[in-house]
C-alpha cells in the first residue's frame, strides 16, 4: 500500500469513529484519537465540506459537532445503560451535573457528595425541586453513567452506581476543556430553547451536503422526504455521491424508487440493531413479516400522511395489535413476560424500533409500513427430522465413525 492510500485509509477509519463516537477521549479511545489527531487538518475540512460538520481536536479529546438532523429524521435519545430511553427528569439531572461541574471550584477531580451538594443548590437556585429519594438518585446516577460513557468523567477511586445504591463515597477525575463542546451552540446566544436544534441562518443549506449528511445520519432516506435539489442531486450525481461515501465513511448506496440507503457493511456504524436479539426486536422482525403478509401491498402502493403521499400500506392499529397479540401467544415460552404482560408498551417498543430505523411511520389510523420492509422478511430454515440414528450420532459421535476413515489425518490434525 502507498502512503497516499494508507493515510486515505487511516483518515477513512478516523472519520468512522467519529461518527459512531461524537466524543472521543484519550482514557476511553486512545487510538482511535491518536489517528484523529494525527489527521486532524484533512478531518475537520472534509467533515466541513462534505456534511457541514465542525471538529475540535485537542490532545485529551476530540468532539464532532454535528449540525442539527431534518425533522423527519428518526429521533435519537440518550439512553440509560438498560436501553431505557432518558426521561425529562434524567435530562434535568444532566443538565444540573454539567453546570456543578464547570463552577470554578471544580478542579480535574472531585468528589461525588461535593458535586452532589452542588447539584442541590443549583436546583434550587433554579426553582427545580428535586428529593432524596431511590429514583431520584437513579436518574442522576444514569445522567453521571452517560458522561462516564462520553468519558467526561472517569471513576478514579469508588463507582458511581455504589454511591446511588449505598451513598459509598466516590472520586472522579474531570475532562473539563472537554465541557464547553458538550453542547453544539453556546446557550447564552439563543433566545429559545427550540433554537438549539434549529438550522442556523447564517449558513445557507446546499443540497449536496444536505443529503450526504441525511444518508450518513438516518437507517432510510424516503424521496418523499427530501428537497427538489436534494432529489435532483440524488438522480444525476449518483456516481459522484457512491464515491464520496464509499473514500469518505466506508458506506455504500443502495437507490430505489422510494429513496436511498447508505449502509455499512461492517456494522460498525450502526447504534441501533436492528433485527436484533431480544424480544422488542424479535417481535419487530415478525410483525414485519406477517403485516405484509396479510396486507398483501401491490407494487407502487401509496399512502397519504398529512397532506403528503408517500410510499408503503396502511397497516390499522387493530391489526397491529392483533398480530402482536398472536405473535405473543405463539412465543409465550421464549419471550420476555414483563413485556408480554403489558400489550401497550409491548406494541410502543416494537413500533419503537421499526420507527428508529425508518421502516414504518407512526399515523393517527395506524402503521404505515414502507416498502423498504420487505427486504428484511426473515426466512424460514425447517430442520430437517431427527432420525433415531442422527439422535445417537448426536449423543456419540464415535460410534458412527467409519474405521476406514478414523485415522485419516496427519501430524497437524488436517484431514488428508
Amino acid at each position: 500500500m502507498t502512503t497516499a492510500a494508507h493515510d486515505a485509509d487511516e483518515r477513512r477509519v478516523a472519520a468512522r469513529a467519529l461518527l459512531a463516537n461524537p466524543v472521543l477521549t484519550a482514557h476511553r479511545h486512545g487510538e482511535q484519537l491518536i489517528l484523529v489527531r494525527r489527521h486532524a487538518g484533512a478531518l475537520k475540512s472534509a467533515f466541513g465540506r462534505l456534511l457541514g460538520y465542525t471538529l475540535v481536536v485537542e490532545s485529551g479529546f476530540a468532539r464532532l459537532i454535528k449540525a442539527p438532523l431534518s425533522p423527519e429524521a428518526p429521533v435519537r435519545p440518550a439512553r440509560r445503560s438498560s436501553g431505557s430511553e432518558f426521561t425529562p427528569r434524567t435530562y434535568t439531572y444532566l443538565a444540573l451535573v454539567c453546570a456543578g461541574l464547570l463552577m470554578r471550584d471544580v478542579g480535574e477531580q472531585v468528589l461525588l457528595s461535593q458535586l452532589v451538594e452542588q447539584i442541590r443548590a443549583d436546583a434550587v437556585t433554579a426553582g427545580i425541586t428535586i428529593d432524596d429519594t431511590l429514583a431520584e438518585r437513579r436518574d442522576l446516577v444514569a445522567a453521571i453513567d452517560l458522561l462516564l460513557a462520553w468519558g467526561v468523567l472517569t471513576e478514579t477511586d469508588g463507582t458511581v452506581t455504589a454511591w446511588g445504591e449505598r451513598r459509598e463515597e466516590a472520586l472522579l477525575s474531570v475532562t473539563r476543556a472537554l465541557l464547553p463542546h458538550l453542547v453544539a451552540r453556546p446557550l447564552h446566544t439563543l433566545d429559545h430553547p427550540h433554537l438549539l436544534w434549529a438550522a442556523d441562518p447564517d449558513e445557507p443549506e446546499q443540497p449536496r451536503r444536505t443529503l450526504r449528511r441525511k444518508l450518513v445520519e438516518n437507517p432510510m432516506v424516503h424521496r418523499g422526504d427530501l428537497s427538489d435539489a436534494e432529489r435532483d442531486v440524488l438522480s444525476r450525481e449518483r456516481t459522484e455521491l457512491t464515491r464520496v461515501l464509499e473514500e469518505g465513511f466506508g458506506l455504500g448506496l443502495e437507490v430505489r424508487a422510494e429513496g436511498a440507503l447508505a449502509y455499512d457493511a461492517d456494522a460498525q456504524l450502526t447504534d441501533v440493531a436492528f433485527p436484533g436479539t431480544g424480544t422488542v426486536r424479535q417481535a419487530a422482525l415478525l410483525l414485519l413479516d406477517t403485516l405484509i403478509e396479510v396486507l398483501r401491498p401491490r407494487a407502487g402502493a401509496q399512502v397519504t400522511l398529512n397532506g403528503q403521499t408517500m410510499p408503503g400500506v396502511l397497516a390499522p392499529w387493530h391489526l397491529v395489535d392483533d398480530e402482536l397479540g398472536r405473535l405473543a401467544r405463539a412465543h409465550a415460552k421464549a419471550w420476555r413476560t414483563d413485556i408480554l404482560d403489558n400489550p401497550l408498551l409491548f406494541r410502543d417498543q416494537a413500533v419503537g424500533v421499526l420507527r428508529s430505523v425508518g421502516l414504518v411511520t407512526v399515523a393517527a389510523d395506524g402503521l404505515v409500513v414502507h416498502p423498504l420492509a420487505a427486504r428484511y422478511r426473515p426466512t424460514v430454515r425447517h430442520a430437517p427430522p431427527t432420525t433415531r440414528a442422527k439422535r445417537r450420532l448426536d449423543e456419540d459421535p464415535r460410534q458412527f465413525q467409519d474405521p476406514l476413515f478414523a485415522d485419516s489425518s496427519d501430524e497437524n490434525g488436517e484431514t488428508t
